[in-house]
């Protein structure tokens, strides 16, 4: 089963705003919706858009968040994360620099690294920092890795794991296609190195899909993660330019095989990259019928003008109305916001949908 024959049925989104619906604000919100910044809005009552009204599945957006998604000049303050960078940013930066290793939290440009860092959380990424595939909305530097992984790198992460006094801990990957099994050895080297370094921790990884090979996706299985996490970033209409050496049911396949072995299985998507209300909905269905049991939802930020742009930007009011339909197709948990990541507060969220150690 795939979205994109569930997806042409379904409402599509719309906002509802509580303020007067004069000429001036009728014309910004028409030239915004002529360059896809914002879809069909009923304004004081009147919609503003193709509609019709009731195809509409409306959300309330104020008038304050109207007026930033229509200025198309800078970035809505929902997406910019204002943190410090505290003392514990700095030590856990000084100590992956000590043991020569990497996060993604840096790789990625991830939005949250000043929150997490500060409180002594962060995800590793092993296998190099060099990525074997070219997805277009990733800040990872891809090419051809020039030496394989490193053999010492599991200990020495387990170490560091040790001395942050970590009790979960997330581990990611490049996509190592240059490997025979993709990475999949090391990974499951990595987890074996946590468990003996730290008995008591749990482990999430969030790999990539090894193009397809099981038996490398069995390696990482027969190490028991507690949580097996698998993106699958968009809707299927947009694979082709978004991650072009991924393929939909490829990841669907991915996430049902690791629950059929037993494994509490998370994915995680991005929006505001042209995908529609009713896309979304059908891969919600999608990976509930796969087994998958949690799911991140996160506004895509453009790393920068060579990257993918930034289509649409989703309204706060969105995020909750999108974890509800996740639930609704039969999800245990959606973690939905500006600024989710794969990642985000992993801890908290495995201790609420209750995934224990396998």
């Amino acid at each position: 089963m795939t979205g994109d024959a569930q997806a042409a049925a379904g409402r599509q989104r719309g906002f509802r705003v509580d303020a007067p619906a004069d000429d001036a604000l009728r014309h910004r919100v028409v030239t915004a919706q002529a360059r896809g910044a914002v879809p069909d809005i009923v304004v004081g009552g009147v919609l503003v858009g193709t509609g019709p009204e009731d195809a509409l599945d409306l959300v309330d957006v104020t008038p304050g968040e109207l007026d930033q998604l229509l200025d198309g000049r800078r970035l809505p303050r929902w997406v910019v994360e204002k943190g410090s960078f505290g003392p514990g940013y700095v030590q856990l930066k000084s100590l992956m620099r000590q043991e020569s290793l990497v996060t993604v939290c840096e790789e990625a440009s991830c939005p949250n690294i000043q929150r997490c860092w500060t409180r002594g959380t962060a995800t590793f990424m092993i296998a190099g920092e060099t990525c074997t595939r070219g997805c277009r909305f990733c800040d990872v530097t891809s090419g051809k890795p020039m030496l394989p992984p490193d053999p010492g790198e599991p200990a020495r992460l387990a170490d560091a794991a040790a001395a942050m006094g970590l009790r979960y801990v997330v581990v990611t990957a490049v996509a190592r296609d240059d490997q025979p099994d993709g990475g999949a050895g090391h990974f499951a080297a990595v987890i074996r190195a946590l468990r003996e370094r730290l008995p008591d921790a749990r482990v999430e990884v969030l790999i990539p899909d090894f193009r397809g090979n099981w038996d490398a996706l069995d390696a990482v299985i027969e190490a028991r993660p507690d949580v097996l996490n698998h993106n699958t970033e968009t809707v299927p209409r947009l694979y082709r330019r978004v991650r072009p050496g991924a393929r939909y049911e490829r990841t669907l396949e991915l996430l049902e095989r690791s629950h059929r072995a037993g494994l509490p299985t998370k994915s995680g998507i991005m929006v505001g990259l042209g995908e529609q209300l009713p896309e979304v909905q059908a891969v919600f269905a999608d990976l509930a019928a796969s087994g998958c049991e949690v799911v991140t939802v996160g506004q895509y930020l453009s790393p920068s003008g060579s990257h993918l742009p930034v289509e649409r930007f989703y309204a706060p009011a969105e995020y909750p109305a999108l974890a509800s339909l996740g639930r609704d197709a039969g999800l245990a948990h959606v973690e939905a916001g500006p600024l989710v990541r794969s990642s985000y507060e992993a801890d908290r969220v495995a201790d609420e949908v209750g995934a224990g150690v396998v």
